[in-house]
C-alpha cells in the first residue's frame, strides 16, 4: 500500500507511459483536464470522470457557526464548495 500521495511529476510519468507518449504532452493533457474541470465547476456545472467520480459545485446557505477557541457564535455568509462523489466502480475496486 502506498504511504505517500503521488506527485504531479509521478502522475505525468505514469500517464505518459500509459499513453505511449512523451512527458511533455502528458503534462499538457493533465493541465488541460484540470483547467476544463476548474472552469466547468466554477460556472456551477458538474464533471463526471468515468470510473472515478463526479465533481460538482454546491451552494451552502447562510448559517450560524461557532469559534471553537472562544465558543462565540457568528453568522457565516452563504458560500460555494466543491463536492466530489466517488464512483461505485472505484469504491468496489479499492475494497477487493
Amino acid at each position: 500500500m502506498a504511504t505517500k500521495a503521488m506527485t504531479k511529476t509521478q502522475l505525468v510519468s505514469a500517464l505518459a507511459e500509459k499513453m505511449d507518449s512523451d512527458k511533455k504532452s502528458a503534462s499538457a493533457a493533465l493541465d488541460a483536464l484540470a483547467e476544463i474541470i476548474s472552469d466547468e465547476v466554477k460556472d456551477g456545472g458538474a464533471v463526471t470522470l468515468p470510473g472515478i467520480g463526479k465533481m460538482a459545485c454546491r451552494e451552502r446557505p447562510e448559517r450560524m457557526v461557532r469559534n471553537p477557541a472562544t465558543g462565540e457564535q457568528f453568522k457565516k455568509d452563504a458560500d460555494k464548495v466543491v463536492k466530489f462523489t466517488i464512483a461505485k466502480a472505484l469504491k468496489d475496486s479499492v475494497n477487493e
